[in-house]
């Protein structure tokens, strides 16, 4: 298949006609205050134990054909991005740091040369996943899930080789076990300043280990309790090279936290649910059932998203709306007067950075996002580099962008008027995003997305059977081969 440009990617998609339902099972909760805490209630029993005994008994054959189609995919998305935030500054010094404390060279980091231990392996690609801000969303709790799975599954199928349908059973019951935690506390958690990504990424990491190394359910059970034991990450992080370090330690913590129980460390039978266990110290909301109700029946994992833009998640229907307008009126930043948006509070309070000094710090302003769409007709991680946050073009234009916190506006919405120097007043209404579970990324563009991040990391031809692998993952003897294919020499 041809590659083509991002910008060509990112322009398709933004024209894309938007759907017209809407369900309540996206963006959620996000978007609301806090959950008042329950008032005072039996406590909650067995929750650690029930997910563990699913946990041991799920099967691969088990997995509806939707799941794993999006579990697929999902590898995917996470690989080209762990590839292509590979030769990042922070990678970089990730690297020179912990090389000279890495155990032996046991699994390949993705677009790189170099080998390390697996828990510093799974690190590693966790911070290179995340570092661009490009990777998956189960947008009901804004968790990114496949950092802290995939990378600690990837890493562990270089040292024990993995089947390819253990491997993606493996994925998707991680993936299944972070959303079901992370809805359990959402939005309460995330609210109070946890990085839910890191605190509820561990549990799904810790998952996916002990399934691969078979672990009992008693085992299962401690692995869970470790985990709950190590949590990570804050969002006054965002903005920093620290916000990849979230998923990466999740990733390598989970590790740590199975390898330990197969060897029967133990840990207590209740850390999510006991009074003083993870979720009540964690958090003012408690909703166990949804950790354990409709375990193999209703898949958080099948809601996962891909994003086309290289930012925060709340900006993406900002940049959707102006690309759409740009291009649809042929509009340059010298025509513009000012920029009216209506938008949720958390844009605001995730995106409010009104003056960002550089690619990291603006993947968390709106202002810069609104003005690069609008100059360069993209969003992927090239328009949230230092380079574009340091543009005098883009600069000038982030000071006529004008967001307004607007009642009866979700987070997954946006309503933009631009308003040009000549008069013209153009609108824009989105309701839901390209990218979104309504409008989701398309096989093809995914792979256009993949490509675009490999390019100048790894040779095209080499982007192609990395790609392949990953599609046919379920029939691989081993999915560690992945991995292997997708370092460089």
């Amino acid at each position: 298949m041809p590659f083509t440009t991002r910008r060509t990617l990112l322009r398709t998609a933004a024209a894309l006609p938007l759907a017209a339902s809407m369900t309540d099972k996206v963006f959620a909760q996000s978007a609301d205050k806090a959950v008042p805490a329950a008032a005072p209630k039996a406590p909650a029993k067995d929750v650690t134990r029930t997910l563990a005994r699913y946990l041991v008994t799920a099967k691969y054959d088990d997995l509806p054909e939707n799941v794993r189609k999006e579990g697929v995919r999902t590898l995917l998305n996470w690989v080209g991005v762990a590839i292509g935030g590979s030769r990042h500054q922070t990678v970089d010094i990730a690297v020179s740091a912990l090389q000279p404390f890495s155990g032996p060279p046991q699994a390949s980091l993705f677009g790189r040369k170099e080998r390390f231990d697996i828990m510093n392996a799974a690190f590693i690609n966790g911070v290179s996943s995340h570092i661009f801000d490009y990777d998956d969303t189960h947008l009901k709790t804004i968790i990114h899930p496949a950092g802290p799975v995939a990378s600690a599954i990837l890493a562990y199928s270089e040292m024990q080789p993995v089947s390819g349908k253990d491997f993606l059973n493996a994925l998707v019951l991680g993936v299944e076990t972070e959303c079901r935690i992370g809805n359990a506390v959402y939005p309460n958690h995330y609210d109070v300043g946890w990085h839910i990504t890191g605190t509820a990424g561990v549990f799904g990491s810790a998952a996916a280990i002990g399934k691969l190394m078979n672990l009992n359910e008693q085992q299962m059970v401690w692995a869970i309790g470790l985990a709950a034991s190590q949590p990570v990450g804050l969002r006054e992080s965002f903005g920093s090279m620290n916000k990849s370090f979230n998923p990466g330690r999740a990733a390598a913590n989970g590790i740590f936290a199975a390898v330990l129980a197969a060897k029967n460390y133990t840990s207590s039978d209740q850390m999510l649910e006991a009074k003083r266990g993870w979720a009540n110290t964690i958090s003012t909301k408690q909703d166990y059932n949804e950790i354990t109700g409709d375990l193999g029946k209703r898949y958080e994992a099948a809601l996962n998203t891909y994003k086309p833009f290289a930012c925060g998640i709340v900006m993406h229907p900002a940049i959707d709306a102006a690309i759409q307008l740009r291009n649809e009126n042929k509009l340059t930043a010298d025509q513009i007067d000012h920029v009216d948006l209506k938008v949720h509070p958390l844009v605001l309070e995730l995106t409010g950075k009104t003056a960002p000094h550089d690619g990291l710090e603006s993947k968390f302003s709106i202002y810069h996002a609104v003005a690069v769409a609008i100059v360069e007709g993209a969003g992927g991680e090239k328009q949230f580099s230092d380079r574009a946050a340091t543009d005098p073009a883009i600069v000038a234009l982030r000071g006529k962008v004008k967001p307004v916190v607007t009642p009866g506006i979700t987070p997954a919405q946006v309503d933009m008027t631009i308003v040009t120097k000549d008069g013209r007043t153009l609108h824009k209404y989105i309701q839901h995003a390209i990218g979104s579970v309504e409008v989701p990324m398309t096989d093809k563009q995914l792979e256009t997305k993949f490509a675009d991040l490999a390019e100048g990391v790894i040779p095209a031809d080499q982007a192609r059977k990395v790609m392949d692998l990953c599609w046919k993952v379920e029939t691989l003897s081993n999915a560690g081969d992945i991995a292997k294919t997708a370092a460089t020499a």
